[in-house]
């Protein structure tokens, strides 16, 4: 099973937090995705990439914040994340890597 350089653009990494572990729970995987994505295009990539069957992608953007960097103001970027929640018996390890 070959994945497309296509699927590396839509998901950029898995999220690994103190919520995504309780996401990981109820069978959900928590992805860090583009901005432009899709749920049809998040779900292809995931089912290609990991080889599992998707059940339902819901997602949400968090806005970057205002910080300041060496005493001047700057904005982090905004993040698009995929809340994605797989079929019964399907499985992904994220802490392994790709």
């Amino acid at each position: 099973m070959s994945a497309k350089p296509e699927q590396y653009d839509v998901i950029r990494r898995p999220v690994i937090t103190e919520k995504a572990t309780m996401a990981s729970e109820n069978g959900a995987v928590v992805f860090e995705v583009a901005m432009d994505s899709t749920k049809p295009e998040i779900k292809a990539a995931v089912e290609q990439v990991f080889g599992v069957k998707v059940k339902a992608v819901n997602t949400t953007i968090t806005k970057g914040k205002t910080k300041r960097f060496r005493g001047r103001p700057g904005v982090r970027s905004d993040v698009k994340k995929a809340y994605v929640t797989l079929e019964e018996g399907n499985t992904i390890d994220v802490s392994t890597g790709l």
